[in-house]
């Protein structure tokens, strides 16, 4: 039972399962910390390199031929800047690119993106309204026709955007930059939470589609253990997939934020305690 009544730390007393990857959990769980949360981290994603940087490397040393660059998460922006690093001094066709007097703009899902892509130096010069790559469409299609686009994205990520863009006319290669993974370590430790009365979550946050497909996993069997547990969702593709596999959507973010969606569980846990 819920009976937080701290106003300045609404969180206080509710437990807050985190399943983003290791090195993104960060954020997340510092801004339910500061509201009085108890975080447990679990990551229910590992990010790994792909298979081959090959395809990669080859678009980004053909970037001076693109309009368009399309970055759709902070991992992205991460993986391709490691490989600019890695690329020959020698080689400075990716630096005209991506300079000022290059042809090239560069367009981000969302805020966190945006924020990534501009602490490299660079200008983001298209972000939607809503951070879902429909809203990604709607933003550029008026835009494209003609134009040759580079989307740099994980292995297995919905084909909206390349499938959307082409009908608008654009020439549209798609690169792998990383590939999210199950990581195995967090079945154990994800099972005894959920048995465990002092650690068993109030909430558990879903950050992406991959987060519910890769928690289903681990859990072993959908809707064991979950009793109770509120299901947080940051938006509307990851409510889909939550849904798609049986699970509730008990919070939802308005905004398709980290932020938003910490707002979200508060004003759910405020409601609930004064019912």
């Amino acid at each position: 039972m819920i009976t937080n009544v701290n106003r300045a730390k609404p969180l206080t007393g509710i437990r807050v399962l985190v399943g983003r990857a290791r090195h993104q959990a960060g954020s997340l769980s510092a801004e339910l910390r500061k509201l009085g949360a108890d975080v447990l981290e679990i990551p229910f994603i590992e990010i790994r390199k792909p298979r081959s940087f090959r395809p990669l490397d080859s678009a980004l040393r053909a970037l001076g031929t693109y309009d368009w660059l399309i970055l759709t998460s902070v991992n992205g922006v991460e993986a391709m800047w490691n490989r600019l690093a890695s690329a020959p001094r020698k080689d400075t066709t990716m630096q005209r690119a991506l300079g000022t007097s290059g042809r090239l703009r560069i367009a981000a899902i969302g805020p966190a993106t945006k924020k990534a892509i501009e602490q490299r130096g660079l200008k983001v010069d298209v972000v939607p309204r809503e951070y879902i790559a429909e809203s990604v469409v709607r933003s550029l299609k008026s835009k494209v026709k003609g134009k040759r686009v580079l989307l740099v994205r994980a292995k297995v990520a919905r084909d909206v955007i390349p499938r959307e863009l082409r009908r608008a006319g654009a020439h549209v290669d798609v690169v792998e930059a990383y590939e999210t993974v199950v990581p195995q370590f967090s079945r154990k430790r994800l099972q005894a939470a959920l048995k465990n009365p002092g650690k068993r979550p109030h909430v558990v946050t879903f950050t992406s589609s991959s987060t519910v497909k890769n928690f289903v996993q681990l859990l072993g069997k959908p809707g064991r253990n979950l009793a109770g547990i509120l299901m947080c969702s940051i938006g509307p593709v990851t409510s889909s997939t939550l849904r798609e596999h049986g699970l509730p959507v008990d919070i939802a973010a308005k905004e398709f934020t980290i932020p938003g969606l910490v707002a979200a569980i508060v004003s759910t846990m405020k409601k609930r305690t004064r019912s």
